[in-house]
């Protein structure tokens, strides 16, 4: 049986424990993801976990 892209891929994400998760923001918001992502030399999805893990962190000390 000859398994398309799609199927390929998600067989790849259910065996690494990916899921895809959309949201819908601002276009200023999304600039400013591309914008911290490529200055700071990270994917936006790390950015995006590294924001809400430090976020999360400084939460608690309050």
């Amino acid at each position: 049986m000859v398994l398309t892209r799609a199927e390929i891929q998600r067989k790849s994400d259910e065996k690494r424990g990916m899921k895809t998760k959309g949201f819908k923001l601002h276009v200023d918001d999304i600039v400013l993801i591309e914008e911290a992502s490529n200055k700071l030399n990270v994917s936006q999805s790390q950015l995006i976990i590294d924001a809400i893990k430090f976020y999360l962190e400084n939460k608690k000390a309050s």
